[in-house]
């Protein structure tokens, strides 16, 4: 392994690191916000499968945590979309 290698993977471990110790529904909500840019909470709920109670508390610990940041939506203000910030 060379040394950028080495170093892209420390970048993604520490990355990572406010996550580890979340519940493992907040690491699921990570990821999938990891893979798509912007999503709302509706949008996380179908795509993770997960309840949207579940998903709200998720995107509070991800909050609380500071790796997830959520604006209001343009085309609808009563939505917020949650996109991840680490």
């Amino acid at each position: 392994m060379s040394t950028q290698e080495a170093l892209a993977t420390d970048n993604q471990a520490d990355r990572w690191e406010a996550v580890r110790d979340l519940p493992p529904s907040a690491k699921l909500v990570a990821k999938v916000l990891d893979y798509n840019d912007t999503l709302t909470q509706s949008e996380l709920a179908e795509e993770t499968l997960l309840p949207p109670r579940t998903v709200r508390y998720a995107l509070s610990r991800l909050e609380d945590a500071g790796v997830v940041e959520s604006r209001f939506s343009f085309s609808d203000a009563r939505k917020r979309l949650y996109s991840l910030t680490v």
